[in-house]
């Protein structure tokens, strides 16, 4: 169960990391695959790239606190890093987003996170 606890969270973590990297290099296709493109004739720029440098981040921080800590601490990272795919499902569907993506991009990922989290406190 620790090989499937630790591959488990590296993958998350480098997964957020390549979103973050999506949306700081291709933000509009990135913003459209989140559920709510951004406005063609907006500048949502600064919020695209906010969002890129915030999973980016929270990648980072993912895989620091499991090799320099442990997976404890990466097990309370991910319980509480998974509020944000929950809150984007909410942003998806108030914002006339698919459904599809809403649940099954969003709301997969905070499940997929939460069992991360389980796993990891359970080694």
């Amino acid at each position: 169960m620790t090989v499937a606890a630790y591959t488990l969270a590296v993958v998350l973590d480098l997964f957020i990391q390549f979103i973050g990297a999506r949306f700081l290099l291709q933000p509009r296709p990135s913003a459209a695959g989140y559920g709510v493109p951004a406005e063609p004739d907006g500048d949502a720029g600064a919020y695209l790239t906010i969002k890129g440098l915030r999973d980016g981040a929270f990648g980072v921080l993912g895989l620091a606190l499991l090799f320099f800590v442990g997976a404890r601490a990466e097990a309370w990272f991910m319980l509480v890093v998974a509020i944000v795919p929950l809150v984007d499902t909410v942003i998806v569907l108030r914002h006339g987003g698919p459904r599809a993506v809403a649940f099954g991009i969003h709301f997969a990922t905070a499940v997929v996170v939460l069992i991360s989290a389980g796993l990891l406190f359970a080694v």
